[in-house]
């Protein structure tokens, strides 16, 4: 069984999917923003703050994992949420271009639930990678069904 990234461990015949280790500090894939959210991350780091999130995509689970950690070492707290697939109302992805020194498109996956909203900024750069994700995600909810 493979060592994910978010620690969590998959369950016996559960398949691995996707695991998307979520942007926590830059706000878009302009290589200003991520500068920006570079330095963020760095003062944070260097005063003992670390943010880590993941959104786990398997077969047959969707699963967030944020976790917090301060003066480098100590946890603070981890959030582990299942999704419900029943729950969740609606799937998708944004493609937003930002102007800020260049023209970069970023693209967020978000999901809405009865309970909240979320949205992670996509590692990708491009639409079709995008929408790989939301197919994949909305498999494995439609799946659990």
């Amino acid at each position: 069984m493979a060592q994910l990234k978010s620690g969590l461990v998959l369950a016996a015949g559960e398949n691995l999917v996707m695991e998307l280790e979520a942007e926590m500090w830059a706000s878009s894939q302009n290589p200003i923003a991520k500068v920006i959210g570079s330095i963020m991350k760095l003062l944070n780091l260097l005063i003992g703050n670390k943010r880590k999130g993941y959104i786990v995509i398997t077969d047959k689970r969707v699963v967030e994992i944020i976790e917090f950690k301060a003066c480098w070492v100590l946890t603070l707290g981890k959030n582990v949420k299942y999704l419900l697939p029943s729950s969740v109302k609606e799937v998708g992805y944004t493609k937003e271009g930002v102007c800020f020194g260049c023209f970069c498109q970023s693209y967020n996956l978000y999901y809405d639930a009865f309970t909240q909203r979320t949205s992670v900024l996509l590692p990708v750069s491009e639409e079709a990678e995008a929408q790989k994700v939301v197919d994949a995600f909305y498999k494995a909810i439609s799946a659990a069904q």
